[in-house]
């Protein structure tokens, strides 16, 4: 049976009600449905230890945070900035900000003094939720934010002399203990803004409506594998990434699902930890994670034993790390595919065979279509299209934020055109090429770099790598691999072409190989492909 028959035997049915608030949904209703003593968050941090809140909790702080805001008479979906680590005033303000009716604007710990002004700028933001730390390093650039008014700090206690008003969270929400009603939000009204992780240029907003959660739907039943009403994940992310803020925060708190995070430094041996601690079911990361758990650790199925569900996202899972998780935890990886205006909605699932490489299927319910970029029609199976998703589903932004020709752009003729490329093949799986301009051009052949990254990842001695098409003098685009080895490497670079030349077809496998010695990133920690360049090579090879 072929997966397209597979897919036939699930049905999605969408029931988007007219009013709907992800504050609410996360939280309230959770309650309202027997689960108020049921653990929602537990937060390991290496400074501050182990801190946890059950339902109850989180419904009661997220609507003492609601109706702080609420007191401050904002215009209705006023931005709130949240510039917080990982811990439990996130999920307090991030839901408790949509639950007055405000647009929740979360960000990276990562960012500048320069980047955190910026987004609060472009976001027209009035307040900003904070920790002590992040603000000394604002404070002396006050003058620069043009809409704030309000600022809350996470946290330590300490006087400030500002024209803005500096208030202490705790302190704040400690006083809230009568409640008005929060105005009802549409399913279609803004819910939160999240910015990309900006590859080129300034960063680009993405909004988001309430309906958004619901959209997730899906995923929630063909990524996750939700067996039981104790599952506890353990996510490696940090939430401001719509990959964590969906999978890790609003997804299992929907569902009534306890999640775990942490805080501090990344240890691959903590990761193990963390899962043997809380009896944690179901895991989550980047491939980079379960990559370190392999190499950096002993650990096995033995040692995680009520480990039963592993997913990955952000980037591509290679062969070797597929293979050797199996081999040590017995547990396939389920990967997805999203992005940061539809979150992750094609994917591999328990309920259907994985196929190496593939990204699997459209999620029922998305209605996915690869077309052709300048005919709109369906392409073929086996013919590369762009991934293409109908404007009414429910899962889909708004709009781009401040951007409304960059939303035209995308958004036109009842369809977001995504600008990633894929195809099916015979069996119905989908193979993802990626952004047109990383396609490579070679001597008449289409080549997805991920097909040859793939390949090259499962050597012994690669770390990381990067397939770009390198123009050369006399006008051809070759083939080049950029290389960064592991600690065990020692390979000349000409060893890697004629690696290359055997696990690839000849079209495909890259004419020159270079070693360099880092790769730039965005603050996620995904490649600028774009931005790397020549300056980045400790050696080449010599052989075509």
């Amino acid at each position: 049976m072929s997966l397209s028959q597979n897919l036939n035997q699930f049905k999605w049915h969408w029931d988007i009600p007219k009013f709907f608030n992800i504050g609410e949904a996360c939280s309230d209703l959770v309650c309202a449905d027997g689960k108020k003593e049921h653990i929602a968050m537990i937060v390991e941090d290496d400074i501050k230890g182990t801190s946890s809140i059950s339902f109850k909790e989180l419904s009661y702080q997220s609507n003492q945070f609601a109706e702080i805001i609420k007191k401050l008479r904002l215009k209705k979906q006023s931005r709130i900035l949240i510039r917080l680590p990982n811990c439990l005033h996130y999920p307090i303000c991030f839901l408790g900000a949509m639950k007055a009716g405000c647009i929740s604007v979360p960000t990276s710990t990562l960012l500048t003094p320069k980047e955190i002004i910026y987004l609060a700028n472009d976001s027209s933001a009035d307040s900003i939720v904070t920790d002590l730390s992040t603000w000394k390093l604002l404070q002396p650039m006050i003058d620069e934010f043009k809409y704030l008014k309000n600022v809350y700090i996470s946290g330590e206690f300490e006087e400030f002399e500002s024209r803005i008003q500096i208030l202490w969270l705790d302190k704040e929400l400690k006083k809230i203990n009568s409640f008005t009603a929060n105005n009802k939000t549409l399913a279609d009204d803004p819910a939160y803004l999240v910015y990309t992780s900006g590859t080129t240029g300034y960063p680009k907003g993405v909004l988001h409506a309430h309906r958004a959660l619901l959209g997730r739907g899906p995923a929630s039943k063909f990524w996750f594998n939700f067996v039981n009403l104790d599952d506890r994940i353990v996510h490696t992310g940090k939430f401001n990434w719509t990959y964590v803020l969906g999978s890790g925060l609003m997804d299992p708190l929907y569902l009534g699902k306890t999640v775990i995070v942490h805080e501090g430094i990344n240890d691959a041996n903590g990761w193990i930890d963390l899962i043997q601690k809380h009896r944690a079911t179901i895991f989550i990361g980047v491939p980079t994670i379960y990559r370190q758990i392999l190499k950096k650790t002993k650990a096995s199925n033995e040692n995680v034993e009520t480990l039963r569900h592993c997913m990955s996202a952000g980037e591509h899972l290679s062969d070797e790390i597929f293979n050797g998780w199996f081999e040590r935890f017995k547990l396939n990886i389920y990967e997805a595919v999203g992005m940061s205006e539809f979150s992750y909605y094609i994917s591999q699932s328990a309920k259907l065979p994985i196929k190496p490489g593939s990204a699997g299927f459209p999620q029922p319910g998305h209605n996915i279509k690869l077309l052709n970029a300048d005919t709109l029609k369906e392409v073929d199976s086996g013919e590369e299209g762009m991934i293409c998703i109908p404007d009414d589903d429910p899962g889909l932004f708004i709009k781009y934020w401040n951007m409304e020709d960059e939303t035209a752009k995308h958004k036109h003729d009842n369809w977001f055109f995504t600008g990633d490329f894929a195809r099916y093949d015979k069996e119905g799986y989908l193979w993802f090429l990626g952004r047109k301009d990383d396609i490579i051009k070679s001597f008449g052949y289409r080549v997805s770099p991920y097909e040859i990254e793939r390949v090259f990842k499962s050597h012994q001695f690669i770390e990381n790598c990067v397939a770009l098409g390198e123009k050369q003098e006399d006008g051809k685009v070759l083939i080049v691999i950029y290389i960064i080895l592991n600690e065990l490497g020692c390979l000349h670079p000409n060893q890697f072409v004629e690696y290359g030349r055997k696990n690839l077809a000849i079209y495909k496998a890259p004419k020159i190989a270079y070693i360099a010695n880092d790769f730039p990133k965005t603050k996620n920690g995904k490649i600028l492909r774009k931005q790397i360049s020549r300056d980045m090579i400790l050696e080449k090879s010599d052989i075509r």
